[in-house]
C-alpha cells in the first residue's frame, strides 16, 4: 500500500472501531490491523459475537450504523470515499431489506415476509409494494447514514487518535481503545469480560484465525468490512 492508502485503511478500520464502540447492540471489538491479509483485505478486525439467537430491530439498526462507520470515516477525514466501503455497502443493504420486508418490522410494509427470490418474475407482490420496500430501505440506510456521521463527528478525536495508533502499531486491541476513547458506555456482559481481558493482552501479536472476524470482497482492493453476525437473509427482489 502507498501511505495514502495505508491512512485511508486506518481511519476506515476506526471508523468501524468508534462507532461500534458506542453503539449499544455492536459487538465487542477483540483487534483492529491494517497489516494486509490475503482474498485482498487491506484492513482486518476481529469482533467477539454475542451468544444470541434473536436480533431486535434496533440491534440490526445498530449493526447497520457500525458497518457505515468506515465508510462516514473516510468521508469525514478525506471529504471522499473508496471501494473499501463495497462490503459494507452489500451487508447494509441486506439488513435493511431484511428489517423491511423478511422480519416483517417495518410499519408501512406491515407483518409481511418476502423471502428473498432470483426470479424476478416470481415476486408475491405488486410493482407498488416493490415501489414501497426500495423507499423504506432508502429510509433506513439514509437515517442511520445520519445517524452514524452525528456519532463519528462527535467523536471526532478518539477517531483520530485511534487510526494514528493503528498507523504506528498496524495492529492494536481493546485495552487501546478504552485508553483512546474511555470506557464503553454500554457494559460487557460477564461471561465475555474475562475472555476479552486475556485476549487484549496479546495485542501486539498478528490477528489469529478462527475467531470471528470478516473481510471485504468487493474485488477491487477492498479492505476489511466490519463483521455484522445476523440471521441469514436477502433482498426479495435485489440480489
Amino acid at each position: 500500500m502507498s501511505p495514502e492508502e495505508k491512512r485511508c485503511v486506518a481511519f476506515h478500520e476506526a471508523g468501524h472501531a468508534i462507532a461500534g464502540w458506542f453503539l449499544e447492540h455492536a459487538d465487542p471489538l477483540l483487534k483492529v490491523t491494517i497489516i494486509p491479509r490475503g482474498g485482498g483485505a487491506l484492513g482486518f478486525a476481529q469482533y467477539l459475537p454475542k451468544e444470541v439467537a434473536l436480533y431486535s430491530k434496533q440491534a440490526l439498526l445498530d449493526r447497520m450504523c457500525m458497518a457505515l462507520g468506515g465508510r462516514i470515516a473516510e468521508e469525514l477525514t478525506f471529504g471522499s470515499v473508496t471501494t473499501g466501503a463495497s462490503d459494507d455497502l452489500n451487508k447494509v443493504t441486506q439488513m435493511a431489506y431484511s428489517i423491511t420486508a423478511l422480519y416483517g418490522m417495518s410499519d408501512r410494509i406491515g407483518a409481511v415476509s418476502y423471502p428473498g427470490n432470483k426470479d424476478q418474475f416470481d415476486k408475491p407482490y405488486s410493482e407498488a409494494t416493490a415501489k414501497a420496500i426500495d423507499e423504506e430501505v432508502k429510509k433506513l440506510v439514509d437515517s442511520c447514514y445520519v445517524r452514524t456521521r452525528e456519532l463519528l463527528t462527535r467523536h471526532a478525536a478518539p477517531l483520530k487518535a485511534v487510526a494514528e495508533l493503528l498507523l504506528e502499531k498496524e495492529t492494536i486491541s481493546q485495552l487501546d481503545i478504552v485508553r483512546l476513547a474511555g470506557d464503553r458506555p454500554w457494559p460487557i456482559p460477564d461471561a465475555l469480560r474475562d475472555y476479552l481481558g486475556a485476549t487484549s493482552k496479546k495485542s501486539d501479536s498478528p490477528l489469529e484465525d478462527g475467531s470471528s472476524d470478516s473481510k471485504d470482497g468487493g474485488g477491487e482492493g477492498g479492505e476489511d468490512a466490519t463483521a455484522v453476525p445476523l440471521p441469514a437473509a436477502s433482498s426479495p427482489s435485489h440480489q
